[in-house]
């Protein structure tokens, strides 16, 4: 994160493919009237979710070229906001950040006091918790950043569906942070794919196989609750399984080359080496084979097991040849090279996604729509968590109208969280050919 916040910010260079390039931009690219943005044409910032990505967000808001400052921020953890923002005035200059202690809000429901504040609301907070925070944004006319995945059931990938079109018709940009739809090697390519240079397209591969994320153990003290929002990676309420809250981004590539979303999935996946009572209860690999309705097939990787091969990447096979996006290169069927990108001199796509929200804010315009898109293939990430848990073929009307809440019906340190440990403190795994999905 911190290279990330570190990239020389570059000047925005607007580019017609880039409204080509993002799934669902919107098509309504004229100026309006009646932005809820400052009358001294400050454009301030409520940060809401206080951990790496949101502070890193928080950064290259205020690294835009806007006069934007940030006014308030909220987390479930004092220790997480404070440290947050020593981070950011680490790489932004100080006279763009104006929290004052009044204005640092801390809890569950620190959300609710932190966006009226604001004209843009940044939304990074474990991926659970993102259907109720943008409803809030929406229902208060704020414009929104957030970060992937939207939501980790059906129920909360319904409640984004339905918070985007009330989004719509208040005109309010909404970008979702799949920064790839934001990137010049990809929206090169995809131009290219998409204008049949390889062809009708057959099948896609997507990987994102590594060692894996950071695991934090239980401390003397903790209430359940407290532990599960600590370690929030590893329990799905919070985080939806590593598919769902970081294998999102090459399963978004594959829909966006596809130009539309799995009708059905069927795929295996388990605990090899994840074991240990800090695990929480996700798998550490998936396999999954998504059918699309014209009969082409996404073949999906995701593991977290160190000292295996690792990749993360996103290759498209067509009939007159393949896209290796990694690569940066197209070539056809006789391994001659018909395109290759050049990424030197490309901007940080994290970047470039707040310089074009910024800028279409300032300008008074409503421009980018990406809820739709960010929605459907978090529900097709979550379309495959069923299929392996469950070891069934599951398809996607299953999916978007399961009844199966994961989340919690009551949100305090007290609470029980939806999943509990035994008396040993493990937690329940779910198993193939048993464990219901939908």
């Amino acid at each position: 994160m911190k290279d990330k916040m570190k990239i020389k910010r570059r000047d925005f260079v607007k580019h017609s493919t880039l409204a080509t390039g993002a799934v669902v931009m919107s098509p309504l690219f004229q100026k309006t009237n009646g932005f809820n943005y400052s009358v001294d044409d400050t454009i301030k910032i409520s940060l809401i979710g206080c951990g790496g990505r949101g502070s890193g967000a928080a950064a290259q808001a205020l690294l835009t070229k806007q006069n934007v400052k940030l006014v308030a921020m909220a987390d479930a953890f004092r220790d997480n906001l404070d440290e947050s923002l020593e981070e950011i005035l680490k790489e932004v200059a100080a006279d763009r950040i104006d929290v004052p202690e009044e204005r640092k809000y801390v809890g569950f429901d620190a959300y609710l006091k932190a966006i009226p504040h604001c004209d843009v609301v940044i939304l990074a907070t474990p991926p659970g918790f993102r259907p109720i925070h943008f409803a809030e944004a929406i229902a208060k006319d704020k414009h929104v950043f957030m970060e992937k995945p939207l939501a980790t059931d059906g129920p909360g990938v319904r409640k984004i569906l339905e918070t985007a079109k009330e989004a719509n018709r208040k005109r309010l940009n909404v970008i979702v942070g799949l920064q790839r739809h934001y990137q010049q090697k990809y929206l090169e390519m995809m131009d290219r794919i998409h204008r049949g240079k390889i062809g009708a397209i057959l099948s896609a591969q997507v990987y994102w196989n590594s060692d894996g994320v950071w695991v934090r153990e239980r401390k003397p003290g903790q209430t359940e609750m407290e532990y599960q929002m600590r370690n929030w990676y590893y329990f799905n309420w919070l985080c939806g399984d590593h598919i769902v809250e970081q294998h999102i981004h090459n399963i978004d590539i594959a829909n966006w080359a596809l130009q539309n979303y799995p009708v059905k999935a069927q795929g295996m996946g388990g605990r090899e080496v994840r074991k240990d009572i800090d695990h929480g209860e996700i798998f550490d690999h998936h396999y999954v084979e998504f059918q699309f309705a014209d009969g082409c097939m996404m073949n999906s990787q995701c593991r977290h097991i160190k000292n295996c091969w690792s990749s993360v990447n996103e290759i498209i096979i067509g009939t007159k040849g393949s896209a290796d996006f990694g690569a940066g290169i197209l070539k056809n069927h006789k391994g001659r090279i018909i395109y290759q990108h050049d990424s030197k001199n490309d901007a940080n796509p994290y970047q470039v996604e707040h310089d074009v929200l910024f800028d279409a804010i300032a300008r008074g315009e409503y421009k980018f729509s990406d809820t739709e898109n960010g929605a459907k293939s978090t529900l097709t990430a979550i379309l495959g968590r069923m299929a392996t848990y469950s070891g069934r073929m599951i398809t996607w009307d299953e999916a978007i109208n399961s009844e199966a809440s994961i989340m919690p019906t009551k949100f305090a340190w007290d609470a029980n969280p939806p999943v509990m440990p035994d008396k040993n403190g493990y937690y329940s795994i779910p198993i193939p050919g048993e464990s219901k999905a939908v």
